[in-house]
């Protein structure tokens, strides 16, 4: 398993340590240390020569911004795979169509070693959750919640939610056991209940599941209803998780989208 751009090499403050640290390492194995060296060798290079040199220093700079984006998007990629492995194993089974989901998603995102790469990080991590049992997995993944709560920020935990949302309808259905541990995960990271209800209602058609994405009864004066939108095109807006990566802010593009029909369904029905 050759070492791929999108999770060798630097995993940001996933290096720090913490319960994630500890995932990382094992279910990364020989990879994780390979990309540890190629980080550590490629310090070593970017910083040889004249450090007085000012091209020399724009490399170095260049680079320092590489290795944070780098950083911050391999964060997240990594700390989706653990929280979906807790997800997909909610209900007792391991579906065939979420996992299809996942690859999908790292294949068309990060081509077909990606796809390899996932899939066996998550296999892993299956293994882990078992040997550890349930109770203590469960543990690990509220303390991993709190640790990317620590440094991620509002927006970016909001998309990671939308997508383990997306594993968790991948078989048209989310079981009953689905929900509670996505309700548990959204409290650990530090999100409020409202928003997995918002979200558990986008991409609905009638009207009553439109005021559940703006977080509204159908009661609100058109005023509340406003002031409702405005909140969540703050906090949804694309531009939060621009630094992860074209791909992850299409995602949360189309997501804003859902929320601006929501509205424009409750606009028309009040005649604003």
């Amino acid at each position: 398993m050759a070492t791929g751009k999108w999770i060798g090499g630097f995993l940001g403050f996933i290096m720090g340590g913490g319960p994630l640290g500890a995932l990382a390492g094992f279910a990364l194995g020989a990879l994780f240390d390979a990309g540890l060296n190629s980080v550590n060798t490629a310090d070593n290079t970017s910083s040889s020569g004249n450090a007085h040199d000012g091209y020399s220093q724009d490399r170095q700079h260049t680079y320092r911004q590489r290795r944070t984006y780098e950083g911050e998007r391999n964060s997240f990629l990594f700390s989706l795979l653990v929280l979906a492995s807790y997800i997909i194993r909610a209900d007792g089974r391991i579906m065939h169509s979420e996992m299809e989901l996942v690859r999908q998603f790292l294949r068309r995102n990060f081509g077909e070693t990606a796809v390899k790469q996932g899939e066996q990080i998550l296999l892993r991590l299956f293994e882990e959750a078992k040997k550890m049992g349930s109770y203590e997995y469960g543990d690990t993944i509220r303390k991993c919640c709190r640790q990317i709560a620590a440094n991620m920020s509002y927006g970016q935990r909001l998309q990671l939610l939308d997508f383990l949302l997306m594993i968790a309808r991948a078989d048209s259905h989310v079981d009953a056991s689905e929900i509670d541990a996505l309700r548990e995960v959204a409290q650990h990271l530090n999100l409020s209940a409202a928003d997995l209800d918002s979200m558990l209602n986008l991409g609905q058609k009638d009207l009553e599941s439109a005021y559940r994405v703006l977080g509204v009864a159908s009661t609100a004066t058109d005023s509340q209803v406003k002031d409702a939108y405005r909140r969540m095109a703050l906090r949804h807006h694309p531009d939060r998780v621009a630094t992860l990566g074209e791909d992850i802010k299409k995602a949360a593009e189309k997501k804003f989208q859902e929320i601006n029909d929501a509205k424009e369904r409750i606009y028309r029905a009040r005649g604003l």
